[in-house]
């Protein structure tokens, strides 16, 4: 069971990347640019993403523990600059999911809470 994890956490995190390499191209990041910025990171108590001015509206961010690939936090309807408290989050590396109305994840990434 002990092996299966990491495997596992393994396989997540190279999917991830290649949706997010196969999203590169999408009309809302503007030529491939991205479209979303983050800080601080590595964290301890708080991250803000920022989104370009330009971002589509309706955008939801998903935040899965890097470790096990669980979701365990989610912002619907993205405003321009968003902030959340990770006083809840274990420390450790996560991965987030920028993902449009149709359901498509546009942009993906990590960052670290560190404490």
């Amino acid at each position: 069971m002990r092996r299966i994890i990491p495997i596992l956490s393994f396989i997540l995190l190279i999917s991830l990347q290649s949706q997010a390499q196969s999203s590169r191209n999408n009309p809302v990041s503007d030529g491939g640019d991205r479209i979303i910025r983050l800080y601080p990171n590595p964290a301890t108590s708080y991250i803000t993403f920022d989104l370009q001015s330009n971002y589509k509206r309706g955008l939801t961010i998903h935040i899965y523990n890097g470790v096990l690939g669980k979701k365990v936090h989610e912002v619907n309807n993205v405003p321009e600059k968003t902030t959340v408290n990770l006083t809840d989050f274990n420390r450790g590396v996560y991965i987030y999911q920028l993902i449009d109305p149709t359901g498509k994840i546009i942009e993906s990434g990590k960052f670290q809470v560190s404490r």
